[in-house]
């Protein structure tokens, strides 16, 4: 019987930058248009389609002497195929549990620093898809910002945790993934914040965040800061005067894209004006945290996506762009393909639709799409 694998195993190898070889037997659309991708990890590409009668198509690029592990879709083709590979005579291979659905879903937990009242900071790396969330905790109360759809994945770090969760809070309203934000807050008791600017059409009860809102978590304040940019109300987050939430403004190694909701000429003055003014304003030293990152490029050597605000306004292509022209250029026209479902994942945020969670899965596959290139 073949061996298999969980995405989880495989995101901490990632992670932990080990060297990995992978066999992706989806289509080649699919796979170039999303794959696993990590430091040194080398991915081969070859359909499952092709492989039926045997593995002489990949023969000459498995490695003899390294694990091989092969991924499909959702899990079942690449055990297949891994059967192919071990009757074959190598014998560290497995099949990935779940397929790019299951990697798309993991989340991995890296610490980020410790609060200075007592209690730390958590990064969620859905490293799958590129999205970031954050967990504070601090003198047993929790908030977790930009929450992902998968909100087991929380519960099953926090259980056992002295700590209770009492505020949920979106940077803005997602296009590109499913919010769990209110559906935990729900499930909790909790308090669910959204920007007021971006919750006009939503058909739910919420807490509104408004500029220089104080959100106290345990002995931590989170202090909001309205940045728009990417959306009308795109709020970053001050927690501890250590460390700047951005949500999808600022990240890395770009800067977010204002077209999502249609709206790019109107919006792309308040982002150049979130960008070039309003973050100047705080202190260098600020460790930026975003909502996404690009690529596997933008990750530490501990797992975190994390740069401080001084580096960022030195390094950053789009923190470098004086003319206001050239800038309105570089974010209306130098996008990329809008996120696959991007206007059902909006109205699945505003509680206009429920969708059952096989239909969320579909719309959610793929890479994030929030960055301007």
């Amino acid at each position: 019987m073949v061996k298999t694998i969980s995405a989880k195993e495989i995101a901490q190898k990632v992670i932990n930058h080990e060297d990995l070889f992978i066999i992706d037997a989806r289509n080649t659309d699919d796979f170039d248009d999303w794959k696993i991708e990590g430091r040194n990890v080398k991915v081969h590409n070859t359909p499952y389609f092709d492989l039926l009668e045997g593995i002489d198509p990949i023969k000459d690029v498995l490695p003899k002497d390294q694990a091989i592990y092969v991924v499909c879709a959702k899990g079942g083709s690449s055990e297949f195929v891994a059967e192919q590979i071990e009757e074959a005579g190598y014998t560290h291979v497995y099949s990935i549990e779940g397929g790019m659905k299951a990697w798309s879903e993991h989340l991995e937990p890296v610490k980020i620093g410790d609060l200075k009242d007592g209690g730390s900071l958590y990064q969620f790396v859905r490293i799958g898809k590129g999205c970031l969330s954050y967990l504070v905790e601090s003198n047993g109360e929790a908030a977790i910002i930009d929450t992902a759809r998968m909100i087991e994945q929380y519960e099953d770090f926090m259980s056992g945790k002295d700590f209770k969760l009492v505020a949920l809070l979106d940077t803005h309203l997602h296009a590109d993934h499913i919010s769990g934000g209110r559906k935990l807050a729900e499930k909790v008791g909790a308090k669910y914040y959204l920007p007021p600017k971006d919750a006009e059409e939503v058909t739910f009860q919420y807490e509104p965040l408004q500029d220089g809102h104080e959100i106290k978590v345990g002995n931590t304040v989170i202090r909001s800061v309205y940045s728009p940019g990417h959306t009308i109300g795109s709020t970053s987050f001050i927690i501890d005067d250590q460390y700047l939430l951005t949500g999808d403004i600022l990240f890395i190694d770009s800067i977010g894209r204002p077209d999502l909701a249609g709206l790019a000429q109107d919006w792309v003055g308040d982002l150049r004006n979130t960008l070039y003014k309003r973050y100047k304003e705080l202190a260098d030293e600020l460790l930026v945290l975003p909502a996404h990152y690009m690529g596997i490029n933008e990750m530490n050597d501990d797992g975190s996506i994390s740069e401080k605000l001084g580096v960022l306004y030195a390094e950053n292509h789009g923190l470098q762009i004086d003319s206001e022209d050239t800038f309105r250029k570089t974010v209306t026209e130098n996008l990329p393909p809008q996120p696959n479902s991007y206007q059902e994942i909006r109205q699945m945020n505003m509680g206009k639709i429920d969708p059952d969670i096989e239909e969320q899965r579909e719309m959610e596959i793929g890479p994030n799409r929030c960055a301007v290139r």
